[in-house]
């Protein structure tokens, strides 16, 4: 019996979906991952359940949050837009 390639499999998903996840607001662009490592996994860990800021910052890297941030946008934008993140790639966050 051949063993599972986590290569492989990653390939596959990263060909799929490719490295990032993109959404817009106002026009400008902002990247989420596809797929996260574990030290993201960690810091997502370490975050409070209604740390909002904590997970985009962890998501979007510095600089994307910074330009995020000065965007007027409601709790419910956030909630669309990680729901739509979560159904797209899989990965629910911001979820309970």
């Amino acid at each position: 019996m051949a063993s599972f390639n986590v290569n492989a499999a990653r390939a596959q998903r990263l060909e799929a979906l490719g490295r990032t996840w993109s959404f817009e607001l106002d026009g400008d662009t902002f990247e989420l991952p596809t797929e996260l490592s574990r030290a993201t996994a960690g810091g997502l860990r370490l975050l409070d359940d209604d740390d909002v800021d904590g997970l985009l910052k962890l998501l979007m890297g510095e600089e994307q949050f910074a330009r995020f941030a000065e965007h007027e946008i409601t709790m419910q934008d956030i909630g669309a837009i990680l729901n739509a993140y979560g159904q797209e790639t899989g990965l629910a966050l911001g979820e309970g």
